[in-house]
């Protein structure tokens, strides 16, 4: 069991560590700057401490600036283990004193260190999985970005020509983006023609030229306004429109940088032959849990890291209810667990009353499902209104009765 425990809160330029014995008394607290010479210095500063015992090192980061850090601990045979930020800022509240400073989250990480065993020991990454995690992140901010440049294009083009912004799909159709990066305004296509569009569309290669330029100089003979501030709109439309084209060439080739990596690792064809997974799912997948499987231990384990994993939901007079993600509870309650309900059987029909009096509705024998049944809830003192028809009247029931536990009187 080791005798010392260092937490490190990690920042960007610097990070603080705070080391505590098996009493949580604080043995060191230094702010270290994050360079390699000042972090080799610490971490030789904490073993001497020790004096040869082994030391458990805990961080609140797993990734960024705490990169460095991580990197060299694992190089050196250091234990490493991964607290995140919610966790700590949860188990603060349970410590007095020192308000919020970064010296009081680095003790609280190391003190967690020294109580807990169910953290995650940090291993040294698969480069495969390291860097299919920052080309899934780059292809990640490439789709924000062209998102983003489409909805402002579309913005602007509502201003000053909506009708050419509602005649194409501006988030599939390239020849759309080809066609804005020369014209813009509804005075230049009259002006070109639908002739000489479809001739310039073609010279550049696009596809269904001749519907791109009859769409296009429809809509301009729609609009004969010019509206103020058309001209500079109509630049800043040819400027977002030249560059998610340039977005558009850059995703495609990191598309290519990922598969071509993901297909270097060794899960690459297991994870191939998964149905629904294909090389940027996968290269997310690997990303995102580091390549190696065994650092999880079980199934369980990784699908609890996951979200999959539904938990206990219990709070008070609520039982027995399970919440977990929500893709995963829609797919487990599909036909193959919650069958579909098939009608029943002809129920002949009820013989007629001679007491004048409606006869009651018989119950059918409906299949039940495990997902279509819900429980029986607790009424508690509240009871329902007699019903007017049949004169009925009902008395409380106790905490705790259900519906099927009541008791009526005919009055």
């Amino acid at each position: 069991m080791p005798e010392l425990w260092a937490g490190t809160d990690a920042g960007k330029a610097e990070h603080h560590c705070v080391v505590i014995d098996t009493d949580g008394k604080r043995k060191l607290s230094r702010r270290v700057a994050n360079d390699e010479t000042a972090l080799l210095q610490l971490i030789s500063d904490v073993l001497e401490l020790s004096d040869g015992k082994p030391v458990t090192w805990a961080i609140d980061l797993n990734a960024g600036g705490a990169a460095l850090m991580i990197a060299l601990l694992t190089d050196n045979g250091q234990q490493v283990l991964y607290i995140p930020g919610r966790t700590v800022h949860h188990a603060s509240g349970s410590y007095r004193g020192d308000g919020k400073t970064d010296a009081k989250d680095a003790f609280v990480i190391a003190d967690q260190a020294r109580m807990r065993r169910d953290l995650q020991v940090m291993h040294r990454g698969d480069d495969i999985a390291v860097d299919l995690r920052i080309l899934t992140s780059r292809r990640l901010d490439l789709a924000a970005d062209r998102t983003r440049a489409i909805n402002r294009l579309r913005a602007q083009m509502l201003e000053y020509f909506p009708a050419l912004e509602r005649a194409f799909d501006y988030k599939q159709s390239k020849a759309s983006m080809m066609l804005l990066t020369g014209y813009q305004t509804p005075a230049a296509l009259r002006r070109v023609g639908k002739n000489r569009l479809a001739a310039w569309l073609k010279n550049r290669k696009v596809r269904n030229y001749q519907l791109v330029a009859a769409a296009a100089v429809e809509a301009a003979e729609a609009q004969h306004t010019a509206v103020p501030g058309e001209r500079v709109a109509a630049a800043v439309v040819a400027k977002l429109a030249r560059e998610v084209m340039t977005l558009d060439e850059e995703n495609a080739e990191t598309d290519a940088l990922i598969e071509g990596r993901f297909r270097d690792h060794s899960h690459a064809e297991i994870i191939l032959s998964m149905p629904g997974l294909g090389p940027l799912l996968g290269a997310e997948f690997l990303a995102h849990s580091g390549g190696d499987m065994s650092v999880f231990g079980s199934s369980d384990r990784l699908a609890g890291v996951a979200g999959l994993a539904p938990v206990p939901k219990d709070s008070g007079r609520v039982r027995a209810t399970c919440a977990g993600h929500g893709a995963t509870v829609a797919a487990c309650c599909g036909s193959s667990i919650c069958p579909p309900w098939s009608p029943p059987d002809a129920v002949p029909s009820p013989r007629p009353s001679t007491t004048g009096r409606r006869p009651k509705a018989r119950a059918t024998d409906r299949p039940s499902s495990p997902c279509a049944t819900p429980p029986e809830r607790p009424l508690g003192a509240h009871t329902r209104r007699p019903h007017l028809r049949d004169q009925r009247a009902t008395t409380p029931c106790r905490p705790g009765l259900t519906r099927s536990q009541q008791v009526t009187f005919p009055t």
